[in-house]
């Protein structure tokens, strides 16, 4: 099978198309083969380690030990192990493997109890594998507010791939947002469920003199410190960048204790149950996904480039096209 595979850490002209053999499923396994899947900031974090200790302790310290990356994926089920019980060969699924990627090939095993869904009949196979990383990582965050209390979030970068999964999910269990953008995607983040959007561009929403119950930077372009005036007594800040990885822990474990206005910083862990919760709103036209470019596969190298201007809108998707020989 086709698969882009680097066998060491580097910019992304490391990534190279080779042919791999195609794996077999194990018992409880199933075999998907891979329609659409993405480029995003764990694909680029773990191929070229923007904090290389941390990293190189997680996936090899001199070469990596996950050479195919890829963590969202869209497919069709085309072998079973002999034990599932619960998907069956024809099966159009999708979903995440974010604990040994994988999804930038043709063909990818996954365990039943994955984090892998029937797909919804209302998206096409890019729009699924479009859904899952950005949601995931959202909701990681978003389960952490009680919502009975904390109506009023602000989300900083809400066009991203998790903001704009920030804004659909807060919006849904009733929160009133304030979302922060680029000029050219206010449209689209209203549309997605803002109340109010500041242009960065054109304003420092550090600076709007409101007040939050919580601060969400869904880009880590930002710091408790410089939000923490925006945040009501007992008010909640969260960022999701590995930049402020040492501080939002001590933070996190320092803050409680102080009381008033503080830092959580859960650690996400996908599971099939965040992936049926995601199939639902979409079957409930309650989230969708948003897509800037797609590429081929073979084009991986420019589609990674791309995401690592920072630019991207939402997400980018990979178009797998299998061979009909």
């Amino acid at each position: 099978m086709k698969a882009i595979v680097h066998i060491k850490y580097g910019p992304p002209g490391v990534l190279q198309l080779k042919e791999v053999e195609k794996p077999d499923p194990k018992e409880n396994e199933v075999l998907i083969k891979i329609y659409a899947t993405t480029v995003n900031r764990t694909d680029c974090g773990f191929r070229k380690p923007e904090y290389p200790l941390i990293i190189r302790l997680i996936n090899g310290i001199f070469k990596p030990k996950r050479t195919i990356l890829g963590t969202e994926l869209a497919g069709e089920i085309v072998s079973l192990g002999k034990d599932v019980k619960t998907f069956k060969v024809g099966d159009k699924v999708f979903g995440l493997k974010t604990s040994d990627f994988g999804a930038h090939a043709e063909y990818i095993c996954i365990p039943e109890s994955g984090s892998i869904a029937i797909k919804p009949d209302n998206i096409s196979y890019e729009e699924a594998a479009a859904i899952c990383d950005g949601a995931f990582l959202a909701l990681a965050n978003i389960k952490k507010i009680d919502f009975k209390k904390a109506a009023k979030i602000l989300i900083n970068g809400a066009s991203g791939s998790i903001g704009s999964a920030a804004v659909q999910l807060a919006k849904y269990f009733g929160a009133e947002i304030t979302a922060v953008c680029n000029t050219k995607n206010l449209e689209l983040v209203k549309s997605l469920g803002a109340d109010e959007v500041i242009d960065y561009t054109k304003k420092d929403f550090t600076k709007n003199g409101k007040l939050y119950d919580v601060v969400f930077d869904a880009v880590g372009k930002s710091s408790f410190f410089r939000c923490r005036k925006l945040l009501k007594p007992g008010g909640i800040y969260f960022s999701t960048d590995l930049g402020f990885l040492s501080q939002n822990i001590f933070l996190a474990l320092l803050t409680p204790i102080i009381g008033g206005r503080k830092v959580l910083f859960p650690i996400p862990k996908d599971s099939k149950e965040d992936i049926i919760f995601f199939k639902e709103l979409i079957e409930a036209g309650k989230y969708r996904a948003v897509i800037d470019r797609r590429y081929r596969l073979e084009e991986i190298v420019e589609a990674t480039k791309y995401v690592e201007t920072g630019q991207k809108t939402g997400n980018v998707v990979i178009a797998i096209e299998h061979r009909t020989a």
